[in-house]
């Protein structure tokens, strides 16, 4: 199980792309089962590190869970009325010069105000999670195997390491900032970030 949690930034990753309408705990709890799969089919001899290798079983036993489980049901009449919304809109704002109110929508359809918020909650909320499932699919997949073995080995380094990075690369300061931000010396930002970038090299 240790062994495990050493994945933990690589499953977070992966999480962090679906919307927040589904529970962390329960995708986290269905990631780690995609994570023990991958373990029990994993080869060392692949030409690949695990972590890549375990990537694509995580992401289908999620998308696989939220297909399952997805409480959102959109009906046809609302889809259609969506089109008609949009329709609406693109009219009214050529005529108003501005994007209509969906009040006013609403009045020109001549349709409920309640009805209108419903059929664009209810369409915004399914290109939501499609636009999700096409994040992840339409990543690169060498690239994306490779930023999340970065990832995994980033959060393997101690606090005092962890922070001399995020400083460097993530918030882009330079070595003067990092210094009077940690509290150390220029010369041991220097120092300290070759060593780590270094271990980060060996590793990968």
């Amino acid at each position: 199980m240790e062994e495990l949690l050493e994945y933990d930034g690589l499953i977070y990753s992966i999480i962090s792309k679906y919307p927040k309408r589904y529970d962390r705990e329960d995708l986290y709890q269905v990631a780690m089962v995609g994570l023990i799969d991958a373990l029990k089919h994993y080869n060392s001899q692949y030409n690949t590190k695990f972590s890549s290798f375990a990537y694509y079983y995580i992401v289908g036993e999620v998308n696989k869970y939220v297909r399952e489980n997805s409480s959102l049901k959109i009906s046809k009449s609302l889809i259609d009325l969506n089109k008609k919304i949009i329709k609406a809109k693109e009219i009214m704002t050529q005529k108003l010069g501005r994007v209509p109110t969906n009040l006013e929508v609403s009045l020109f359809l001549e349709i409920d105000e309640e009805l209108i918020n419903e059929a664009i909650i209810a369409t915004d909320e399914v290109t939501s999670i499609d636009d999700s499932y096409e994040d992840i699919k339409s990543d690169d997949n060498e690239t994306k195997a490779e930023v999340l073995d970065l990832r995994n080995e980033i959060n393997k380094l101690n606090e005092s390491e962890k922070k001399l990075i995020f400083a460097r690369y993530f918030n882009e300061l330079t070595q003067s900032e990092t210094s009077d931000l940690l509290g150390i010396s220029q010369v041991q930002v220097s120092r300290n970030e070759a060593k780590i970038l270094q271990k980060l090299k060996t590793r990968l």
